[in-house]
């Protein structure tokens, strides 16, 4: 038997979006199959894994700066050994090798299974290996691996009560300004039986919320053989699975609703009418040149459609600006577009030009700091619009997950109602009475802010 001295000790970065997270819960689960403790504190790893996210510059410059951090502790604590994963590693294995001469190991966005086995391995290192065989770089040319419910998972994050699952990996969608494909490799989806395994797992376990999330979750099932689930089949599926009380999607494709879809939605009684829908522009000319397969009649006729068939929706987009050919018309449209649509959530983000990218290629580029002036301009009118929304539901009945004690005193509960996922939409803080982590309480509304509220539980 290992002495507590003796344990191997590995500590986890995960960066990017949570589709990186549930592969870092992945990772932590084979580390700790290879009998690793997973540590809080990279001064006390042996082994340092990054996963990193290498979607746009900014994502990279983050990854880039996460690593060259954690090679400080090469040689200045316990560190032996430094793991590099992920989207970043993915694009950029050669460059990672020759530039950061502490990393290790680097393995690809499809290749983290390959980590469960350095680790049982041992993890050697520079102290293991002679340092010119390093780094071992392990990246396949087109990612293919996909976990399932079989595979171990360790759950990391303050709520025990809310979780990811993801139910396909990749993507097929052309849309030119996104790497994601190239990053991710074709669209690989779960088994039905696989995805209601896994949560019904964690229903056992007390999870009370999950939310679903691909690359494009409306594409569920059409990779599959015939005959072919749906997203709707799926949805019915996981309906009777005891347990979980909300189900949320993320990452639905504008063009993929069925009336089948939108019935399954109308009227579960576990997913929650919270949709996300990323629409990335309203211009017919710019939806073009984004190669996103449809017109601005198709999204404005889902929006319509959706607003008109489900109760209570709350909808979720995110909108690029400054892709090239981005007109101060354009624009224009866009700002109406939202202004009319009064969405609940949206997320805006300046075009990033990416390398092997379609829209790399495209001119009539637009200068930076008019996407900056762009984005803060839509922003605005969106804080405006969320404002409004809450102010409306002041007085309101609303069922609120618990998730503990507030960040901002110990004297507040918070947590979320349906129509805020977790880590992005903001906060209802519980002035008042008591209520265990975990619970999903009714609250009435109290006082509201740009994206947060204030409730009491008392009657």
């Amino acid at each position: 038997m290992q002495s507590a001295v003796d344990r191997k000790r590995v500590y986890f970065v995960s960066l990017g979006c949570p589709k990186n997270h549930v592969d870092t819960e992945v990772m932590l689960g084979q580390a700790g199959g290879a009998g690793y403790d997973i540590v809080d504190a990279p001064d006390e790893a042996s082994v340092i894994v990054v996963n990193t996210c290498g979607f746009i510059d900014a994502a990279k410059e983050e990854s880039i700066d996460t690593i060259l951090e954690m090679a400080q502790y090469k040689g200045a604590g316990a560190c032996e050994t430094l793991v590099v994963t992920g989207c970043l590693s993915q694009r950029y294995p050669d460059a990672l090798a020759a530039e950061i001469p502490e990393v290790d190991h680097i393995f690809g966005s499809g290749d983290y299974d390959a980590v469960g086995r350095l680790l049982a391995a041992g993890a050697a290192g520079a102290n293991g290996r002679a340092r010119k065989l390093l780094p071992v770089v392990t990246v396949s040319d087109t990612p293919s691996y996909l976990y399932d419910h079989t595979t171990t998972r360790q759950r990391a994050g303050k709520n025990a009560f809310s979780t990811y699952v993801k139910i396909a990996e990749g993507c097929d969608r052309p849309c030119s300004f996104c790497i994601i494909p190239k990053l991710r490799g074709p669209q690989r989806s779960r088994s039905v039986d696989s995805v209601v395994a896994e949560i019904a797992q964690l229903g056992a376990e007390g999870v009370r919320e999950v939310n679903l999330i691909a690359q494009d979750l409306t594409r569920y099932g059409a990779d599959l053989a015939d005959p072919k689930p749906t997203l709707a089949s799926l949805l019915r599926a996981i309906e009777p699975v005891d347990g979980i009380d909300w189900v949320r999607l993320h990452y639905t494709y504008p063009s993929a609703f069925s009336d089948e879809l939108i019935e399954v939605i109308a009227r579960s009684a576990r997913v929650v009418p919270y949709i996300d829908v990323p629409l990335q522009h309203i211009n017919s000319e710019l939806l073009k040149r984004m190669r996103r397969g449809h017109s601005a009649r198709v999204i404005r006729g889902l929006v319509d459609e959706l607003r008109g068939r489900i109760d209570g929706l709350v909808l979720r987009t995110t909108f690029i600006v400054g892709h090239p050919g981005e007109t101060d018309a354009a624009f224009d449209e866009l700002c109406e577009f939202v202004t009319a649509a009064e969405f609940e959530r949206v997320g805006v983000f300046t075009y990033s030009r990416e390398a092997g990218t379609h829209s790399a290629t495209l001119d009539d580029e637009v200068p930076a700091d008019v996407a900056e002036q762009r984005r803060d301009h839509l922003m605005e009118l969106q804080r405006e619009i969320s404002r409004r929304n809450n102010d409306a539901m002041v007085g309101e009945r609303i069922d609120v997950l618990v998730e503990g004690v507030s960040k901002e005193s110990e004297y507040l509960l918070e947590g979320r109602w349906y129509g805020q996922a977790p880590g992005i939409d903001g906060t209802v803080y519980l002035t008042d009475g008591s209520a265990e982590t975990g619970d999903i309480v009714s609250a009435r509304i109290t006082t509201a802010a740009d994206y947060d509220l204030a409730a009491t539980l008392e009657a």
